[in-house]
């Protein structure tokens, strides 16, 4: 097996992520009515760089997606959610990738805090208090 397979293998999500991710940053960038050399201007990278982006270039950083992104006032779902799929071995459901997927951030973003908040809780209860609620409770 070759290097380049195996790079290639490794690569395999995060290679789909940018090539949706292009698509997206494209289509947006369109309907907005910004030009490729308008938005690259505004995100101080050459024309060239931002046509390797939406033309889904393996290549292409996942932070400058991210700056797209931002710069077009996107979601970030469209990177982030599938790459959290693949972290956890999951295919990524297809039906996702299409739309606004703002709400669905959102909620990952809320279960996360409401997870953080109800561990900091638990760490920062004296051990007498849990103690006299188990003692009340009698």
């Amino acid at each position: 097996m070759s290097l380049m397979g195996d790079q290639s293998t490794a690569e395999g999500p995060l290679s789909e992520v940018k090539e949706q991710s292009g698509r997206r940053i494209e289509e947006v960038r369109k309907r907005e009515g910004i030009t490729q050399r308008q938005l690259a201007r505004d995100l101080g990278m050459g024309v060239r760089w931002l046509r390797e982006i939406e033309s889904g270039n393996p290549k292409a950083r996942l932070d400058d997606h991210l700056r797209c992104a931002y710069q077009l006032g996107m979601s970030t779902g469209h990177i982030l959610i599938p790459l959290l799929f693949a972290g956890q071995k999951m295919a990524f459901p297809r039906q996702l990738a299409f739309g606004d997927l703002r709400e669905l951030e959102r909620l990952c973003v809320e279960i996360i805090a409401q997870r953080n908040l109800e561990q900091l809780t638990l760490a920062l209860t004296p051990k007498w208090r849990t103690a006299l609620s188990g003692a009340s409770g009698r």
